[in-house]
């Protein structure tokens, strides 16, 4: 276990999220979401957009993660993509920016001067990759997380519907920055699978704040009920 002083102990960080088409998007709805997870125990808080961060670092006293989530004609790099989004994240508050640091369109070199820029102003970086092969990268440009975020959403990853605990045993074991699961979280035993498998955080999201996506897989598993 490779605890971070932003995060004192280990536990669980809470992703709330809603893309603009989804129900629910904009308003205050991702800050009531976040206070009700801190206020259950959460010890952080993962968050996409400006407005949102913004929004939750009024309502929580934990970190927040923040990202932005943009499509690049031609790329397949969505997560704070570029400068212009890490400036946005860093001005909006948030302690800590996630990045994509995937092996994809030369990502590795064009990454450096976003860590850069958030470490000039005091923010940590949380890498969130797909394969070990990434996360040693990461780790190596100076992070200062790593998130097994992106593993099954490369071509190149592991492709399941479970969590990836091989890739956080893999990284726990060689990496010296803290490591955060985080993918395919759906239920407590995962996520305590996860820190067993020597992950320090673990960040569920669409288990406890997408109720559209709670609600398929129960609608799913009544299906040949119908």
């Amino acid at each position: 276990m490779k605890l971070n002083g932003l995060f004192p102990q280990q536990g669980l960080i809470v992703s709330c999220q809603a893309l603009d088409h989804e129900p629910l998007h904009g308003g205050d709805t991702m800050a009531k979401m976040a206070r009700a997870a801190v206020q259950s125990g959460a010890i952080g808080i993962r968050t996409n957009g400006a407005a949102d961060i913004v929004r939750i670092k009024k309502e929580v006293d934990v970190p927040v993660i923040g990202l932005i989530k943009r499509d690049i004609p031609g790329s397949a790099v969505f997560i704070t993509p570029t400068l212009t989004e890490v400036q946005a994240i860093v001005t909006a508050g948030a302690d800590i920016v996630a990045l994509d640091i995937t092996d994809r369109e030369g990502r590795l070199d064009t990454v450096k001067p976003l860590i850069v820029y958030a470490h000039e102003r005091g923010v940590a970086v949380m890498a969130d990759i797909s394969t070990l092969e990434e996360g040693l990268a990461a780790e190596a440009l100076g992070v200062d997380f790593i998130g097994t975020t992106l593993s099954g959403y490369t071509p190149y990853s592991v492709q399941q519907e479970a969590p990836d605990f091989e890739l956080v045993r893999g990284l726990a074991d060689r990496v010296q920055v803290p490591v955060v699961a985080e993918g395919r979280i759906w239920t407590p035993e995962d996520a305590a699978q996860a820190l067993d498998s020597g992950a320090s955080y673990v960040v569920v999201g669409s288990a406890i704040t997408r109720p559209q996506l709670i609600t398929a897989r129960y609608v799913e598993a009544l299906k040949r009920y119908g």
